[in-house]
């Protein structure tokens, strides 16, 4: 369908990519992966376009046509939801109104028998046929669908589009290029703007797509669930992967040890080749020899090691404060915008060392429930912080809220007292700010370069309440990662708005659902949340047709229910197990380091003199090695369990 052959550009003097050529054939389904700034947007914008490359060429064959979301916010309009969505039937509705446009004409004509009244007559059967074709009886309806997928209840149809905020206005072009069904859609990005219920519709719209589709996303879930192909863009070039992720992980890593394996080899084989000539070099017995081995050096084709970036970002938050058991508590609450309610008389609360995920649509509250809990906004009812609770912030739209006109350095030495201010140049060099970076304004930073710095933010001062409103967008997989670890070894509590289901998997012990203005909570991380609504949403499919038949079944729900308790329990035992084997190996590692210690005493007598006449070292000794059999046997024992 498109062919990208030797395709190359650069920005600022240096090539952002360079002789790139892969092809999009139907039905692909192409995840293209890098890190931040490696050309990826760039490379769709190539493939929409929008961009022309300084080499190469790009060739759509036949007829393809393109449909291409792009990360930038959408243009004004004034239209109602489903009237933009219907938008994408252009085509078919300026086909309807030529259909009744020649029809209005034909009901002026009388001239039956001429040649021009047969030519419209067959001008309107052409029309007629394109709209039967195109299925125009059911536009609405499928705009209606779409939209509802999307997270839009039928009442939010025939809001204005004014109304809305960027994030659902990108929803809406994101609805109309789907309906349109292009050959290629080309999405940068699409989860930003949706939450996990609308992700997964989103998934199941893609997999059952008839066309291509090339998409940018830091999602390691969605592109799991999508793809069968990733295309790596890497050091200004390009690697073709025929698998989904996760698979392409595994193979690059292979690769790379597989041409670490043969490098070595070679070398190795270089080196033995170079002895011998360096050995034999003056001896004329053998010297067809030694001519033999340096024609063979010549020809041997050096093995080369695809070159990788390895920077990354490596960071680790301060100790947490001791604070109060309880560290925020809600009850009661609502938070009302002029006549909108929000939250209505919710109530929760959230202890010490907590990690806690609020889930749910896109404006049911999440953010404002935040802002709350960190004073940003007022409320109804009741919400007090625990005692000595520090809060750290990490605004969803916190990149946008740096100042553009202070430099990179600026806006962390502006902030940082005390003896922080001596460490700010290292922080800015764990997030890749150093050198001349750390003097670029912010206003020309990358998304993902200005994510960074907000996070560097939160490092300035100790605190043991971290609230981080959706602090994966614009990370790439490598710095979410890093982001995921230093969140699971810190020590304070934690309260994330994340969509990002891969980033939650296992960071949070407690889910809490915004649903209709109120909250509900599940213990268990975003996995056993999704199972948990499966679940319940299954029930509730099947209440209608309870009351119809006047039956009460309740078999298949309270099977589901007992298989879903029972798998958490099973699941709680596990985890308990895995802790007892982790304490346990952490035991088994202090006594043999006591124990080590005890023999390096021992086999050095000249430094630790009495030693040998110590009878309470002896027994102490004796005591640590019965102590790592009984260890060790215990240790085995748990593993044996598992």
């Amino acid at each position: 369908m498109i062919s990208i052959s030797n395709v190359s550009i650069h920005f600022t003097g240096e090539n952002l990519f360079d002789g790139v050529s892969f092809v999009i054939a139907d039905r692909d389904r192409i995840g293209l992966t890098g890190k931040n700034g490696a050309g990826k947007t760039t490379l769709l914008n190539i493939l929409a376009g929008h961009l022309v490359p300084e080499t190469g060429q790009v060739t759509r064959h036949g007829d393809c046509t393109l449909g291409y979301l792009s990360q930038e916010l959408v243009p004004p309009t004034h239209r109602t939801v489903l009237d933009e969505a219907m938008q994408a039937f252009d085509l078919i509705l300026a086909k309807i109104a030529l259909r009744d446009s020649l029809v209005a004409s034909l009901s002026e004509r009388t001239d039956y028998e001429s040649e021009d009244y047969m030519q419209l007559l067959h001008r309107i059967d052409e029309a007629n046929q394109y709209i039967d074709i195109h299925g125009a009886d059911s536009l609405e309806g499928s705009a209606r669908r779409v939209l509802e997928g999307l997270g839009f209840d039928a009442a939010d149809h025939q809001r204005l589009m004014s109304e809305f905020s960027s994030g659902w206005q990108m929803r809406v072009e994101l609805a109309k290029i789907l309906l349109r069904r292009p050959d290629v859609i080309l999405l940068d990005e699409p989860t930003n703007h949706l939450d996990i219920e609308s992700i997964g519709w989103l998934e199941d719209w893609l997999r059952s797509y008839s066309g291509a589709v090339v998409l940018v996303s830091h999602d390691r879930a969605f592109l799991d669930n999508v793809t069968n192909r990733t295309i790596e863009i890497s050091m200004g070039r390009a690697w073709d992967y025929k698998a989904g992720y996760s698979e392409y992980v595994l193979m690059r890593q292979e690769r790379m040890e597989s041409q670490l394996a043969a490098l070595e080899n070679q070398q190795r084989q270089v080196e033995q080749i170079e002895r011998f000539i360096e050995r034999f070099r003056y001896k004329a017995t053998k010297s067809r020899q030694v001519q033999s081995r340096v024609k063979m050096l010549e020809k041997i084709e050096r093995v080369e090691v695809d070159e990788t970036d390895t920077s990354a970002i490596h960071f680790s938050f301060p100790a947490a404060p001791s604070s109060g058991r309880v560290v925020v508590e809600v009850e009661n609450l609502s938070k009302r915008y002029g006549d909108l309610l929000v939250l209505d008389q919710i109530s929760l609360t959230i202890q010490r060392g907590e990690k806690v995920a609020l889930v749910g649509r896109n404006g049911e509250g999440k953010t404002t429930l935040s802002r709350i809990v960190i004073g940003e906004l007022d409320c109804e009812g009741k919400m007090v912080t625990g005692h000595n609770v520090s809060i750290g912030y990490y605004a969803q739209n916190q990149a946008q809220m740096l100042d553009g006109t202070k430099t990179v350095f600026e806006t962390l030495d502006e902030i940082a007292v005390g003896d922080i201010r001596t460490r700010t140049r290292a922080i800015l060099g764990s997030f890749l700010f150093s050198g001349e970076a750390i003097e670029k304004k912010v206003s020309v930073l990358s998304g993902g370069e200005k994510s960074r710095l907000a996070l560097a933010k939160l490092l300035l001062k100790p605190v043991n309440l971290l609230v981080l409103d959706e602090p994966t967008n614009h990370l790439d997989m490598v710095s979410k990662d890093i982001l995921k670890n230093a969140l699971l070894q810190y020590d304070g509590t934690l309260v994330v708005v994340s969509h990002d289901r891969d980033f939650l998997q296992g960071l949070t012990s407690k889910v809490v659902e915004f649903r209709n203005k109120k909250v509900k909570e599940y213990p268990g991380d975003v996995y056993d949340f999704l199972e948990a609504r499966r679940i319940a949403h299954l029930r509730d499919l099947e209440q209608p047709s309870r009351k119809t038949t006047g039956s009460i079944d309740s078999a298949e729900f309270t099977t589901g229910k007992t298989d879903y308790e029972q798998r958490k329990a099973q699941e709680r035992e596990k985890r308990k197990l895995a802790n007892r084997i982790e304490q346990a190996e952490n035991r088994i590692m202090q006594l043999e380091s006591q124990i080590e210690q005890h023999d390096n005493m021992m086999a050095n007598p000249d430094k630790f003199p009495g030693v040998m006449n110590d009878q309470s070292f002896f027994d102490r000794y004796r005591s640590l090695k019965n102590e790592l059999e009984q260890a060790t046997s215990e240790w085995e024992n748990l593993v044996e369990q598992q």
